[in-house]
């Protein structure tokens, strides 16, 4: 393997370029001690007769030196190959948790991929959902856009409302007052009460004014102008509507919208204080439907009470049928206890035919007491008992 693993001096080297270099560090640091020996020994041949002595030894050094060398040169190749070898086993078993660790991440990738896939498809349907009820929105833009259209939307939502509360003939829709006036809804209220007046035409010319409206100039006076309409037609209404004797004294404005109802409450207070001295009261489509709920619970009480004197008139018919069975269980009880006194009576008789036929078959005619001769029988009738009975049974 030629994978660089050790670095010195900002050069990389493989195990088997650090052995070879050792074995020459190793190498040249003996050849200098060899060399130091020779001048040593040429120093001291030079002065004595020991010179070739010195040589020879010089070259046994030589020798076992070459011998270690070649030592070491086996010891550092046999280190070199375990060290490959276990460098190999430690890549192979890397590679192995490497491709596991990829599969996995692959799988897991696979699974976010398909689960990102599916939320994708819900965005996608919601994203066409948002789509059509954007178009949906312009539409009723265009629709409340157009004075009329808007006045026949108020009109329809109003009357929606009271015709799933209300039951037909508790209300009216474009009824002509005494005045020739023509109020968008009269609930008829019961006993002869005068009627309650919902107007539906809300003025709202002012308030998308508002909206469109980007300077601070620009919405206050959208807003004044809007303060004016509201307040004309709040007039308007307790002019028109309030007729002594055919109509309540207060009368609904209905605002068909939950949005435009809160802003008003929370930034025209003015508009609501007129209403109120007015006796004009402002309702969304939330609050006509708790008093249209309001007004057929007073029907229903109405109704009740209508229906208050025939209940009673059933019920003392009722009272009369229940005394008439009591009379006819008395009567009945009486024929049952009659019935339960025959019976005992022919109980009694069949007892004292039994005793004479068992004296007749034990045929014991032994002296007995006189008695008194039978009764002849005699026909009852009457009250349903038997039809016959003899004198000793009417005595007992």
């Amino acid at each position: 393997m030629n994978d660089r693993i050790i670095e010195i001096g900002g050069l990389a080297l493989t195990p088997a370029e650090a052995a070879l270099a050792a074995g020459c560090a190793v190498l040249f640091l003996l050849l200098v001690i060899t060399l130091v020996a020779w001048r040593r020994a040429v120093a001291r041949a030079e002065h004595g007769d020991l010179v070739e002595e010195r040589m020879a030894e010089l070259t046994r050094t030589q020798s076992e030196m070459t011998g270690r060398m070649q030592t070491m040169a086996e010891v550092f190749g046999s280190r070199q190959s375990e060290l490959l070898r276990g460098l190999s086993e430690r890549m192979d078993g890397l590679g192995h948790r490497l491709g596991q660790s990829m599969s996995e991440t692959t799988r897991h990738t696979h699974e976010n991929l398909s689960r990102l896939q599916e939320r994708l498809a819900v965005i996608d349907t919601a994203q066409q959902n948002i789509t059509a009820l954007s178009s949906q929105v312009v539409e009723l833009q265009h629709i409340l856009a157009n004075k009329q259209t808007r006045g026949a939307f108020g009109q329809a939502r109003m009357e929606a409302i009271v015709q799933d509360g209300l039951p037909p003939g508790a209300f009216e829709f474009q009824a002509t007052l005494r005045n020739g006036n023509r109020p968008d809804c009269l609930i008829l209220l019961p006993n002869g009460a005068p009627g309650l007046v919902i107007d539906a035409k809300f003025p709202l010319e002012a308030w998308n004014a508002i909206r469109a409206a980007e300077a601070a100039d620009a919405v206050r006076l959208a807003e004044n102008q809007f303060r004016r309409d509201t307040q004309k037609h709040i007039q308007d209404i307790a002019d028109r509507y309030f007729v002594p004797g055919e109509t309540q004294d207060t009368a609904f404005m209905f605002v068909p919208s939950e949005s435009i109802f809160s802003d008003i409450h929370e930034r025209f207070e003015d508009i609501v204080q007129k209403a109120h001295r007015a006796r004009i009261v402002i309702v969304s489509p939330s609050l006509l439907m708790l008093s249209i709920q309001v007004v057929q619970s007073v029907l229903r009480d109405q109704r009740m009470r209508e229906q208050a004197h025939v209940i009673r008139d059933e019920v003392l018919k009722l009272m009369a049928d229940v005394s008439r069975l009591d009379d006819r269980v008395r009567k009945l009880q009486t024929h049952f206890s009659q019935a339960n006194g025959d019976l005992d009576s022919i109980l009694t008789s069949t007892k004292k035919i039994v005793s004479h036929g068992a004296r007749i078959e034990a045929l014991d005619f032994g002296e007995e007491a006189p008695k008194k001769p039978a009764a002849p029988i005699v026909p009852e009738r009457g009250n349903g008992q038997l039809p016959f009975r003899s004198l000793d049974e009417v005595d007992g």
